[in-house]
């Protein structure tokens, strides 16, 4: 058995701090180790996002179906008509090819997930204040007016679970929080 069989790694955080860019950094500084888990989504996708790779762009009917097959180790409706979730056999996948899974996942999700696998390594990403991600996501040019508000609102819900996570990386920097995450991630793969 490889000794990161049934090892994961859970990364989350409120939209717009900061966890896609640290789940790169990860993907490319321990590439044997870790392998990326894609998720469901029944969004549609963003400008360079590519299904298979990014997630799995699927209909909020073959999601329900899916549900209701028991495919799914967490999901979740994040946002209004919008469902995520990661599925059983992604994370198997990644096991097969002797790794450990990483999920770039929203916060509710990360804690279905840690409850089912106690055993994994949770990391929670907090942006250094509302005003910043504010402006992060202002400056993503993604977001209405009422999207930006309906994000800053479910964020300040999200951080009020921060403290459920293994540890809390606050992105003020994101050199210093990707160093963070690679020396927290290291040490829980060689345990």
């Amino acid at each position: 058995m490889s000794p990161l069989q049934h090892k994961l790694i859970i990364i989350a955080a409120p939209s717009g701090a900061g966890k896609t860019s640290i789940v790169k950094h990860l993907l490319s500084t321990l590439p044997n180790q870790l392998g990326f888990s894609v998720s469901c989504a029944t969004r549609a996708p963003r400008a360079g996002e590519t299904h298979g790779s990014d997630y799995y762009f699927i209909t909020p009917q073959e999601f329900t179906c899916r549900v209701e097959a028991g495919e799914f180790a967490e999901w979740e409706m994040v946002y209004e008509g919008k469902f995520y979730g990661t599925l059983h056999s992604e994370l198997q996948r990644i096991w097969d090819q002797r790794q450990a899974p990483l999920l770039d996942i929203d916060v509710k999700g990360g804690l279905r997930i840690k409850e089912q696998y106690p055993q994994s390594l949770s990391l929670f990403i907090e942006p250094p204040s509302l005003e910043v991600l504010r402006e992060r996501l202002v400056a993503r040019g993604t977001e209405t007016p009422d999207s930006l508000q309906m994000r800053l609102n479910k964020a300040s819900e999200e951080c009020s679970y921060r403290n459920q996570f293994d540890h809390i990386i606050v992105n003020d920097q994101l050199e210093k929080a990707c160093k963070e995450a690679v020396s927290l991630v290291k040490d829980y793969l060689t345990r």
